[in-house]
């Protein structure tokens, strides 16, 4: 899921509720019924989901990997006890309501991003419904396996009531939207998907643009280290980051020849970083940097605190002796700085007056045989041609080699497609339920910093699960949902549903 990048404020009210156009009865009545009914069954089996390890590894599909084979088992049982239809596809879960050649597709997925667990409170992977009283906390319960079991329940509800379907219910859960979306785009192929669809992995009210998801990635090649006397400090290793969607956490370095004086400035210098945490270790010659801030999703850099960028902001106060290392922490310092839209990286930064502005975020740091690695993911409104991007990106990357006297290796730049989805047909009745369900009067479109398979599928909108406004949590550390929202997405998505798919 991705966070919101622009968003036009919502007047909330609770003292004059006004509504464009009355939801049916039936859509009403049953999304209360589904409340009352499977607020206990919700919470089990997104227990029971959360508790699968659905995370990518190299070399195994869904169909070699155990935790994605026992997701898929758990997924077929509970559609089974449920009364829908489940047909497995590989890469592609398919779960169904009714026989009508017309359908109305519901796009999610089942795969989630890592999880430190010394970052979080208790296991990931065990859903957490005690520590903090109203917050589900577990990897996935925001994206997207709390959207998975609402969807089903939400069916089942409207399975209960016996209302008659003008459109089959589709819900297509995917198995590497994380990681790898060509697998889908096989599957796509050969298979007719619903002429309107609703994406529930991105946020409310409804998402009618969406920026691409792009990327520049580079080695710092190993240095020769610059001769200097030996009791000068250097900077030796400087890393950071997990995964090229998450703005990173934590950072390292290691230094070597650090007097005491330095020390001080540099500690003094992390005090002045609102909101970041470091510690430094001292071993014999040897002093370690560890700098802890906040992960947030890289659509959304603004929401978090990256250790990286602030890392390379405090080492910055010292003129360090060519080395790879140092290089590296000069590269972060001077072509991103603490900014997240690109305002350093020569002259890619620009905007969109609905979808935003280019987002950048280096969201991997890492040691490789050939150097140092960094990974930075951008997103791309709509305004500037892929082939501009990258004679911006390469001039920049030039000036920069030239400045250092050094050639950067395995330069790769990707320039994802921006999405504008302004013309579906249901856009008007999702919004009338979401204005319906939070007394939001005339709630209007968003655009999204993310990237989800909305892009893949016709008249597509992403509809929740995550409120306007409120920091997403999917790939961060402690990912949760609230209950409160968990239950009021079980009547959205019922109410939406039952207008979309129910003979009137």
């Amino acid at each position: 899921m991705k966070q919101l990048a622009l968003y036009l404020p919502l007047v909330l009210t609770s003292l004059f509720p006004f509504y464009a156009n009355a939801l049916t009865s039936e859509a009403e009545s049953t999304a209360d019924y589904a409340v009352k009914t499977y607020e206990a069954g919700m919470l089990d089996s997104l227990t029971r989901l959360v508790s699968y390890k659905t995370v990518s590894a190299e070399g195994l599909t869904p169909d070699t990997h155990p935790e994605f084979i026992g997701f898929k088992h758990e997924l077929s049982q509970l559609s089974q006890k449920l009364g829908l239809d489940y047909s497995d596809h590989g890469y592609v879960i398919l779960i169904g309501l009714g026989n009508s050649e017309k359908k109305l597709g519901v796009i999610t997925h089942g795969d989630v991003q890592p999880a430190n667990p010394q970052l979080w409170q208790s296991n990931p992977f065990v859903l957490d419904v005690t520590s903090k009283p109203g917050k589900l906390i577990g990897r996935g319960t925001e994206d997207d396996k709390g959207a998975i079991v609402t969807a089903m329940y939400a069916m089942k509800s409207i399975q209960d009531k016996g209302l008659k379907l003008d459109r089959r219910i589709e819900l297509m859960v995917y198995f590497a939207e994380e990681t790898d979306w060509d697998p889908l785009r096989a599957f796509l192929k050969n298979f007719t998907p619903a002429d309107i669809n609703i994406t529930i992995d991105a946020e409310y009210p409804v998402v009618t643009a969406e920026k691409g998801w792009s990327k520049i990635n580079l080695v710092i090649p190993p240095q020769e280290m610059a001769s200097t006397a030996d009791n000068r400090a250097r900077l030796v290793s400087f890393s950071g980051g997990v995964f090229s969607s998450q703005v990173p956490q934590q950072a390292y370095a290691e230094l070597s020849g650090v007097s005491d004086e330095l020390q001080t400035a540099l500690e003094a210098q992390g005090e002045l970083q609102p909101g970041m945490r470091y510690r430094f270790d001292t071993k014999g010659d040897t002093l370690v940097i560890f700098a802890d801030g906040k992960a947030a999703h890289s659509s959304a850099p603004e929401d978090g605190i990256n250790a990286v960028t602030h890392l390379a902001e405090l080492l910055s106060i010292h003129d360090w002796p060519r080395s790879q290392a140092a290089l590296t922490m000069s590269f972060i310092h001077e072509m991103v700085g603490l900014g997240v839209y690109a305002e350093q990286f020569g002259e890619i930064a620009y905007k969109d007056n609905f979808m935003g502005a280019m987002t950048l975020a280096p969201t991997v740091i890492k040691h490789t045989k050939d150097g140092t690695e960094v990974v930075m993911n951008l997103r791309r409104p709509i305004g500037k041609s892929p082939e501009l991007l990258d004679k911006q990106t390469l001039k920049a990357l030039n000036d920069w080699q030239g400045k250092h006297e050094t050639e950067l290796k395995g330069i790769d730049t990707y320039w994802g497609t921006p999405m504008v989805m302004d013309d579906a047909p249901h856009l008007d009745t999702l919004l009338n339920v979401f204005s319906h369900f939070t007394g939001v009067i005339d709630p209007k479109p968003v655009a999204i910093g993310g990237s989800t398979n909305s892009k893949l599928f016709p008249n597509a909108l992403s509809f929740g699960p995550a409120m306007p406004g409120v920091e997403y949590t999917g790939h961060t550390e402690n990912e949760f949902m609230t209950h409160k929202q968990f239950m009021l997405n079980l009547k959205m998505y019922t109410a939406a549903f039952i207008e979309l798919a129910v003979e009137q």
